[in-house]
């Protein structure tokens, strides 16, 4: 009867050894990840507690369904996890060509903007944000989040050489956006 309550015993230990060997695991996995997840998740939602809320989702999602156990490309997984649940929780923008054109627009900095010497950056910002979705969202993962084009192609779930063409549409019409801006201005 002894026995029955060690192995009893130890059973219940190396279960907890276990558990508490996952948890590591999942930790060591959160660390590596948590950062470069924020920063996909925020350079499509633009807000940080959305952001926050995206990775948070995908983190306990991955956990609860132990997919984070069985991941070959670790960053492409994780970042097309939370990718698709940042897009989820995109409002509805619409898709009208006037609604870009008001914010083309409204791009022009206002005169305590260009006092402080933010003009073009804020400039471009702006016209970024007015940028078609198909087209914003790999520059910004490629330039911003300095994302290789592979990697964008994995997050987006899109060929590589689709992330190419639109990262070059995309900085082409930026280019084209901002000459036509700086010549309204002289």
């Amino acid at each position: 009867m002894h026995e029955a309550i060690v192995l009893k015993k130890a059973g219940e230990w190396s279960a907890r050894e276990t558990a508490t060997e996952r948890e590591g695991e999942f930790a060591a996995l959160v660390h590596r990840n948590a950062r470069r997840m924020f920063r996909v998740a925020y350079s499509l939602l633009h807000n940080s507690h959305d952001a926050e809320d995206a990775v948070q989702e995908a983190f306990l999602k991955l956990y609860r369904g132990q997919a984070w156990r069985r991941i070959d490309n670790e960053q492409a997984f994780l970042g097309q996890t939370v990718w698709r649940l940042a897009l989820d929780r995109l409002p509805c923008q619409p898709q009208a060509e006037d609604a870009e054109a008001i914010e083309l627009t409204s791009a022009l900095a206002t005169p305590e903007q260009c006092a402080a010497g933010g003009e073009q950056r804020e400039l471009l910002r702006q016209m970024l944000n007015a940028l078609p979705e198909e087209l914003r969202q790999p520059l910004v993962l490629s330039a911003i989040e300095e994302m290789t084009s592979r990697e964008v192609a994995e997050i987006m779930g899109i060929p590589e050489a689709t992330v190419r063409t639109r990262i070059m549409r995309a900085k082409t019409e930026l280019k084209k956006r901002f000459e036509a801006m700086q010549e309204v201005r002289r």
